[in-house]
């Protein structure tokens, strides 16, 4: 869209933060401010009345990605549709092997924050997904993803080992220190995914920054995350299909469907441990590949069920995941990104399943 935006009038309460409500904002050339506007900018303004959070975040969503691996762009363009109707105007693209860099020349998509394309062990992770490479070009492929995500880099961390029939470690501790330090070299950080217990210590030591899942998270494992600044996105809408992998599973691999199903059961104690600890949690759906878009909700609703405090679950989706991710929120001057509700989502999150607007770079797009 080439035209000028329209100016708005948002008012109501306006969730700058957690504790700082204000009445009003304005969006004048698509960018907030809470100045009143004057002379011709004051004229045909558009009011909006509601509850208001900055665009919802999904820190774990794979836009361009479908059952086996990359999809047309057609179908990339509803899942971000999709996304942005439920108000996730914000996404962190966690692994695709699609090139999704023309939905940065639209501005009726959510923005995206990509981590480039998985980087898996051989034969360790879901057909047509993943740069599927051995110890010793780790470094190598950490390096070229790097440079092609904006700021992230995808590792899958472990999956099912055929020859012992479970989830194991994918890479050794010397390669993995390797390829981290050579991420950060670059100015990007790493995230992994990880489902089971015995690749986490490596790759907290190793200088990871975010772990995918984390259903392996153990009393041992909780405080070293917590003393080295780790954060996870637990995609727990995602963690409720484990029974179901486990069933499908269960004739093959009789010890990796057992496993799976006890990462399961302790899923709600696991994320509240680490909350508990002071681990930063953040909201992922891990939506693409098999798991539907626009489940931003659900997961929020999912952490308040694992015990997290609504406000904290709604910054986790909200205020601290712009932050985290280095995006703004509703400050002076930021791109109008934000969603509209009826009631106050600190006091039910649920009301997040129902945005009465929605606003994307300043104009309203639901």
């Amino acid at each position: 869209m080439s035209d000028q935006p329209p100016v708005l009038h948002v008012r109501g309460r306006v969730l700058v933060a957690p504790d700082d409500a204000r009445d009003e904002l304005w969006v004048v050339d698509g960018k907030v401010t809470y100045d009143r506007p004057r002379g011709d900018a004051a004229k045909d303004v558009r009011t909006i009345d509601g509850w208001v959070l900055p665009g919802l975040v999904d820190a774990h969503c794979h836009v361009g990605l479908g059952p086996h691996g990359g999809v047309p762009r057609d179908v990339a363009e509803k899942q971000a549709l999709t996304d942005r109707g439920a108000g996730t105007l914000l996404v962190r693209d966690a692994g695709s092997p699609s090139d999704t860099r023309w939905v940065d020349d639209r501005d009726d998509l959510p923005k995206i924050i990509r981590a480039g394309r998985h980087i898996a062990r051989t034969r360790r992770y879901i057909r047509g997904y993943a740069h599927e490479i051995e110890p010793e070009d780790l470094v190598a492929y950490v390096a070229r993803e790097a440079r092609r995500g904006d700021g992230w880099v995808k590792l899958v961390g472990d999956w099912i080992d055929r020859g012992t029939g479970d989830l194991s470690a994918c890479w050794p501790r010397d390669a993995v220190e390797a390829a981290i330090a050579e991420a950060h070299r670059l100015g990007a950080r790493v995230t992994a995914h990880c489902f089971a217990e015995d690749s986490l210590r490596d790759l907290v030591e190793a200088g990871i920054d975010c772990v995918e899942h984390a259903t392996g998270l153990t009393e041992d494992t909780v405080p070293l995350f917590a003393e080295h600044g780790v954060a996870i996105v637990p995609t727990l809408v995602n963690i409720a299909t484990f029974p179901d992998l486990a069933a499908g599973g269960e004739a093959k691999f009789p010890r990796w469907s057992a496993h799976m199903r006890r990462l399961h059961a302790r899923r709600y104690d696991t994320v509240r441990a680490a909350y508990d600890a002071g681990i930063q949690v953040y909201v992922g759906t891990d939506a693409g590949g098999t798991l539907a878009h626009g489940l931003v909700a659900d997961e929020v609703a999912e952490l308040v069920s694992a015990g997290i405090p609504p406000v904290e679950a709604l910054s986790a989706t909200a205020w601290g995941a712009r932050r985290w991710l280095g995006r703004p929120g509703l400050d002076e001057g930021a791109p109008a990104d934000l969603v509209v509700y009826e009631k106050d989502p600190r006091a039910d999150v649920r009301v997040l399943a129902a945005p009465r607007r929605i606003v994307l770079n300043g104009r309203v797009v639901g």
